[in-house]
């Protein structure tokens, strides 16, 4: 399953609540990354985050090239930590996007010497990200409010991780 980064008019758009012109096959509304994501990532871009922390990716289907979803990084990693963020439409849902795009960001990731570790903050009642997770080899760090209060689980993924396995696990 192909990423790419988000053009940035597509950002902008998406930050406006709409849909992009020029994607490629049918988009439902929840295919695309919400828009409080394309506005953090148009300001971290301002900022001079580097394209690869910033920007999001589209998640496209080989057969017809429609966008089924996103994922990215939350921002540059600090203190060797870097989060990321995906998700799939829900017509699209276990078909295996969002483990090929998890992996695809783990991959890039550590890609990069200053990254030690990824992270994944997961709603306890999505048992579907959980068990992602769970299967892609993340380990639950603990728990934490996020700044709406709701409770989030911390997964880690740790560049230790990927060696010990020798390959990025399969889903």
């Amino acid at each position: 399953m192909p990423i790419y980064l988000s053009p940035i008019q597509d950002l902008t758009a998406i930050a406006l609540d709409k849909i992009p012109e020029g994607l490629y096959g049918e988009v439902g509304s929840d295919a695309l990354l919400p828009s409080f994501v394309a506005v953090r990532a148009l300001a971290q871009l301002a900022l001079g985050v580097a394209e690869q922390w910033a920007r999001p990716f589209h998640l496209l289907r080989k057969a017809d090239h429609a966008v089924v979803g996103s994922c990215g990084f939350k921002g540059a990693p600090i203190n060797g930590q870097v989060e990321i963020g995906y998700a799939v439409a829900t017509s699209c849902r276990q078909q295996g996007f969002a483990s090929a795009a998890v992996r695809q960001l783990l991959l890039k990731a550590f890609l990069d010497a200053e990254v030690s570790m990824v992270v994944a903050q997961v709603d306890p009642n999505n048992t579907q990200s959980t068990q992602l997770v769970k299967k892609l080899g993340f380990t639950k760090q603990g728990s934490q409010l996020d700044m709406e209060g709701d409770l989030l689980v911390q997964w880690v993924f740790g560049r230790a991780d990927v060696l010990e396995l020798g390959a990025m696990p399969r889903a």
